[in-house]
């Protein structure tokens, strides 16, 4: 019994390793520079290697990845089987993803609101935005940020 036990928690610390370990992805519009800036930050704060796909049919990828048309963004990021669309804060990615809450694909902030991650700019004000969470379960406002 204890052996089984000792087996299930080594099997159990394999997985999440690997699962840390694993690469993240973003397909973004071909130069589109505030990606880079964005995908900088989620590499430091994963600990990840970040590779970056300049891709031109990025619709059809958002589409297959369930990102709603109305919340577009110039670029999309899967990490550990979710969905990031746009700029989303890596606080909100880090609290999805260890939710996992059920009907939950990704989340997207929608075009490209000044002060979001990546969209950062020295001395200019933060705009308001929401991140929605969107999938099988529908759309939600996840969190929101900014404001003066």
């Amino acid at each position: 019994m204890k052996l089984k036990v000792a087996l299930s928690l080594v099997l159990a610390s394999v997985s999440v390793a690997s699962a840390a370990a694993t690469p993240i992805v973003v397909h973004r519009d071909p130069g589109c520079g505030c990606c880079a800036q964005w995908a900088a930050q989620v590499r430091k704060q994963f600990g990840r290697q970040v590779t970056i796909i300049d891709d031109r049919q990025r619709s059809s990828f958002q589409r297959t990845q369930g990102v709603p048309s109305g919340l577009s963004s110039c670029h999309t990021a899967i990490v550990d089987g979710m969905a990031f669309e746009g700029h989303v804060p890596i606080t909100d990615m880090k609290r999805v993803l260890a939710q996992k809450p059920r009907g939950v694909r990704g989340l997207a902030v929608a075009g490209m609101p000044m002060g979001s991650p990546g969209m950062e700019v020295p001395g200019q004000h933060v705009d308001p935005y929401n991140v929605v969470a969107f999938g099988p379960g529908g759309q939600h406002v996840f969190a929101r940020h900014g404001g003066r």
